[in-house]
C-alpha cells in the first residue's frame, strides 16, 4: 500500500530505532528501478522507502518537476496499490522551498528532505526551520542535514566533505525541529568503496547519545551509502542509524544489466560490420534483427529483477525484512 502519512513514518523508524535495524531508502531514476524495489521489498514483508530528488522529477515531467512528481506519485501509487507491505515517499535533497511546498501540497510524499549544508551552521538552522514550518500541520516529516557529503549524486555535489560535529546536533534539532537528523560520518555520494572510507562511526553514537540525554532523540540517517559494506551498514543499525540512502548502486545495476543483456545478444540487434543510425535496419541483405531481443520489454524485466534482488538482499543485512508495520 501507498502510505502518505508522515505519522506512519515517524512509527516506521521509532519501531526501527528500538529495535536496532534501519531502511534503505531507495532513489528512483526510472520506473523500472521503482518496481524492482517494490517487488523485492514485498517478498521479504519490509515496508519501503523510495526518494525522489527534483532532478527525477523533472526528468520523468520532462523539465517539469511538478508535473514529474505527480506522474511517478501516481505511478507508485498504482502498483503499490495492491501491496501488503507500506510503501512511502521521500523527496531527496531539496533545496528550493518554493518547490518544497508545490512538493507538499500534491500529498504524495511521507517526508522530505532540506539540504542547507553547504551552508553556514545558522544559515542551515534558518532554511530547515523554513521547511518545518512549511510541512507544519500537513503530516509530512522533515529531515534535515547537519554536516557535508564529499561527491556527486543527482544535482547534488561538493569536493570537501565535513563531518557531523556531535555538540552541535543538539542545537541544531532543538532550533529547526526537523524529525530526522543527516550526518556526515566519512561516507560519500557516487562510487565509493567503504573498506577505503574513513569512517566515523564514534560520531553516531556521540550524536545519538547526546539527542538522547537532551530528551531530542532522531532517528539518525546516512546519505551516500552505496559503497558501504553490508558489516558497516549492520554496525551502523546498531549505533542508531535508521536510513541508508542509496541511488547509484541501482543506476549501476541498472547499466550493468543492460550491458550484460545487450552484449550477450549483440548479433541479433547490430548488423555486421555496421554503426550508427540505419535507416532501413528492417532491410540489411542477409540480416534481420531479432524482436525477442531488442523490445525494451525484455530488458527491462531483468533490470526490475536484478534491483529486486538487490533490495531484498539489503533488506536482510538491515535487518528490516518480516519487520512490516501492516503484516
Amino acid at each position: 500500500m501507498f502510505v502518505k502519512s508522515g505519522e506512519e513514518m515517524e512509527k516506521l523508524y521509532e519501531k526501527a530505532k528500538e529495535g536496532g535495524y534501519a531502511f534503505v531508502a531507495s532513489n528512483v531514476a526510472e520506473p523500472n528501478i521503482m518496481i524492482g524495489l517494490v517487488e523485492g521489498s514485498e517478498r521479504k514483508n519490509s515496508d519501503l522507502v523510495l526518494q525522489l530528488s527534483r532532478s527525477a522529477c523533472e526528468f520523468a515531467g520532462n523539465g517539469d518537476a511538478v508535473a514529474g512528481l505527480e506522474a511517478m506519485g501516481k505511478y507508485i501509487e498504482e502498483i503499490a496499490g495492491n501491496k501488503e507491505v507500506g510503501i512511502f515517499l521521500n523527496m531527496d535533497h531539496l533545496k528550493d522551498p518554493d518547490f518544497i511546498r508545490e512538493a507538499v501540497e500534491t500529498g504524495l510524499p511521507s517526508s522530505v528532505m532540506i539540504d542547507a549544508s553547504e551552508e553556514s551552521f545558522e544559515d542551515n538552522i534558518e532554511k530547515s526551520k523554513k521547511v518545518v514550518d512549511i510541512c507544519k500541520d500537513k503530516d509530512v516529516l522533515v529531515e534535515a542535514e547537519l554536516g557535508r557529503i564529499k561527491g556527486t549524486e543527482d544535482d547534488v555535489s561538493s569536493m570537501e566533505s565535513y563531518y557531523t560535529k556531535p555538540e552541535e546536533a543538539v542545537d541544531f534539532v532543538e532550533r529547526t525541529g526537523c524529525d530526522l537528523l543527516a550526518i556526515s560520518i566519512g561516507t560519500q555520494h557516487g562510487v565509493s568503496k567503504g573498506t577505503d572510507l574513513d569512517l566515523r562511526m564514534d560520531i553516531v553514537e556521540k550524536v545519538d547519545r547526546k539527542l538522547k540525554e537532551s530528551d531530542l532523540e532522531r532517528p539518525l540517517v546516512v546519505h551516500g551509502s552505496s559503497g558501504l559494506t553490508h558489516e558497516q551498514m549492520r554496525k551502523l543499525s546498531r549505533k542508531g542509524v535508521c536510513k541508508f540512502n542509496k541511488d547509484t548502486r541501482y543506476q549501476y545495476e541498472y547499466a550493468r544489466t543492460a550491458v550484460e543483456f545487450y552484449l550477450e545478444h549483440e548479433e541479433s540487434i547490430l548488423p555486421p560490420g555496421k554503426s550508427g543510425v540505419s535507416s532501413e535496419p528492417f532491410n540489411e541483405d542477409g540480416w534481420s534483427p531479432n524482436k525477442d531481443h531488442f523490445d525494451p520489454r525484455v530488458v527491462s524485466e531483468k533490470v526490475r529483477e536484478r534491483v529486486s534482488k538487490v533490495i531484498e538482499k539489503l533488506n536482510k543485512v538491515t535487518g528490516s525484512q518480516g519487520k512490516s508495520l501492516y503484516i
